[in-house]
C-alpha cells in the first residue's frame, strides 16, 4: 500500500480493500464514462465520469462527509487518481484510489455487474490514431505530400501524451455520444 505525500494524503488500495471499505460505508465512485460504466462495474459503484468532474468539481462536495470514505476507481486507476487529486481540492480527506481500477476488481472476481460491451477509450484512441496514421500516409502516397503532415501531428500528439499523460483524443473521445 502506497501513499503520497500531501496535506491530504491518496492511499493506493488492493481492490479486496476497497471492497472492504464498501462494506463499511464507503462509497465507491468511478469516473469512467458512462457507456464504460454500463459495459461493467463493481456493484454499489456510483458512475461520475471525469469529464464532468473536471468542468464542475463541485459534483464532489455530495460525499464530503466525515463518515463515509471515498474511492475512487476507473479501466486502470490513472483516471481516478486524477479525479482523487480534485477530490483534496474540494475538500475531501478520507480518499482512496483502487489500484488497478475495474479490470483488476474483475480479475479478483469481486461482485459486478457486467452489462453490454462497448469499446473502451483506450481502444478508440489506438483505432482513431491508427486510422488517422494509414489514411494520412495513404493520401501523402498517392495524392499530396502534405498530407503526410497527419501522421506526423499524430506521432507528436502520442508522444505529448506520454510525456504528460494527458490526451487530447482521449478526452475529446470521452464526449462523444457513443460514449454517453
Amino acid at each position: 500500500m502506497q501513499t503520497e505525500n500531501t496535506a491530504t494524503q491518496i492511499e493506493f488500495i488492493s481492490p479486496e480493500e476497497a471492497f472492504v471499505k464498501m462494506n463499511r460505508g464507503g462509497v465507491l465512485l468511478d469516473v469512467r464514462t458512462d457507456g464504460e460504466f454500463r459495459a461493467v462495474h463493481a456493484t454499489g459503484a456510483v458512475n461520475l465520469p471525469l469529464g464532468g468532474l473536471q468542468s464542475n468539481p463541485s459534483l464532489l462536495s455530495t460525499y464530503n462527509t466525515s463518515e463515509a470514505e471515498v474511492l475512487f476507481t476507473c479501466k486502470s486507476g490513472k483516471r481516478a487518481e486524477v479525479a482523487a487529486r480534485l477530490a483534496i481540492g474540494q475538500g475531501l480527506s478520507a480518499i482512496s484510489v483502487v489500484e488497478g481500477g475495474t479490470d483488476a476488481w474483475v480479475q479478483a472476481d469481486l461482485s459486478h455487474v457486467k452489462g453490454k460491451g462497448i469499446i473502451s477509450i483506450e481502444r478508440q484512441v489506438r483505432i482513431g490514431t491508427g486510422v488517422l496514421v494509414a489514411s494520412g500516409s495513404v493520401l501523402g502516397l498517392l495524392v499530396s505530400a502534405w498530407f503526410f503532415a497527419i501522421p506526423i501531428l499524430v506521432g507528436c500528439g502520442l508522444i505529448f501524451a506520454g510525456i504528460t499523460d494527458w490526451c487530447g483524443m482521449g478526452m475529446g473521445l470521452m464526449k462523444m455520444p457513443w460514449n454517453r
